[in-house]
Order: structure tokens, then sequence, then C-alpha cells
């Protein structure tokens, strides 16, 4: 079969350390396809389902996108950052304190349903024109205007101080390093996001995804 015949969907298991163009870039080059793209950035850091649209598929990728997504999520309760992961430098530190397992749970379900969220800087939403992570490359952090999100649902929350986590499943432009962000500001002690793991994308799960 020649390569122009290979049409269709591949669910990848992304790798620390790539970036969704990396997947696609390497792809192209095993199956000899041009068109190749994926439905759904995932930070470099991240790891999880990456759905890879191959040939006449990517007529597709803007239906995948619009499917709700789930996330395995640990975040760090003190410290926030300028990528608000842990990637990045930090920028704010807290004082700490203990904080009941009970106001924890309380003030994360108050993120449950459609929500107001302002993305981070190290994003690629454009504003005037330029990608807001050029403007954060260069030092300069400008006005970003809070988008609507859902949280469809938060479960599995567990904490062992410092640390949080939980699964949340969420809609089309979510930040999940924003989510982190807030929640650690509701909470008065600042947060970053640790590790994130996309678990479910386009409905498909990670039983479904190649390495």
């Amino acid at each position: 079969m020649c390569s122009s015949d290979l049409h269709g969907l591949l669910i990848v298991d992304k790798p620390a350390g790539w970036t969704s163009h990396d997947v696609v870039a390497k792809l192209r080059k095993i199956l000899g396809v041009r068109k190749v793209g994926h439905a759904g950035t995932l930070d470099p850091d991240a790891t999880g389902l990456l759905p890879i649209c191959v040939g006449s598929a990517t007529r597709i990728v803007e239906y995948l996108i619009e499917i709700p997504k789930a996330y395995r999520v640990q975040l760090k309760l003190g410290e926030e950052t300028d990528t608000e992961d842990a990637s990045g430098q930090v920028i704010k530190r807290y004082e700490l304190r203990e904080i009941p397992d009970s106001e924890i749970q309380a003030v994360v379900k108050r993120f449950q349903g459609e929500i107001q969220q302002v993305p981070p800087m190290f994003s690629a939403i454009r504003k005037n024109g330029r990608r807001l992570y050029k403007y954060a490359r260069a030092g300069e952090e400008v006005h970003r205007e809070a988008r609507t999100v859902t949280i469809y649902d938060i479960r599995n929350l567990q904490c062992e101080f410092p640390y949080i986590s939980f699964e949340v499943r969420c809609s089309k432009g979510t930040y999940i390093r924003s989510l982190c962000r807030d929640i650690g500001r509701e909470l008065g002690v600042g947060a970053h996001l640790t590790e994130l793991r996309r678990t479910e994308s386009a409905t498909f799960t990670e039983k479904d995804a190649h390495p």
C-alpha cells in the first residue's frame, strides 16, 4: 500500500518531553504521509492520549477537539510559577498552613460546572496578533480576557500535603494549569501543576492508545 492510501485515526500515548508537533512530525516520517494533524495540544511535560488524524481524516479534527477530555492531575500547594506548572520559575511563595481535607474538598468542588478562566501567559492564544507565550518570553505580561469553560466532573481527590491529586473531565479550551493556579489561590496558598496525564480524548481511553 502506498503512503497516499493511508487515512485514519491513530491514538498515541504521548511521552513526556515531546511536543504535540514533535509527534506529528515523527509520524509524517514513519508513515510517509504529509497530511497529519493532532486533535488537541498536550504540553511537553504532559503525557497521555493524543489523537492523530492521517490523510483525509484530518477533516474531522475540528469535530474531535469539541469532545470533552479527561485528565489525571497533581498540583503542589505553596508556590506559583510563571508557566503555572513545574517547568517554570517560582514567582511567588506562600506561607503554608495545614488545610483540612474537608476544606480542600469544598474548594475544589466550587470549580465544577461552567466557570470563568483566565488563560496562562505561556499559551498559544493570540493577543493583538501575537502569541501570548511570545509576550511571556519577552518578560511582558498582558491582560487576558477570562473565557467560559466547563468542568464536568472532579473525582478521586486525594490530599498528601502539600500535594493534591484528582481526576477531571472538562470542555475544550480548559487549561488544567490555570485550574490548579485558581484552586491554590482560592485556598489562599497558591499552587502549580506538577503532573498531568490525559486519560480520555475523542471518546478514546488509555486502552486504545499506542506508545
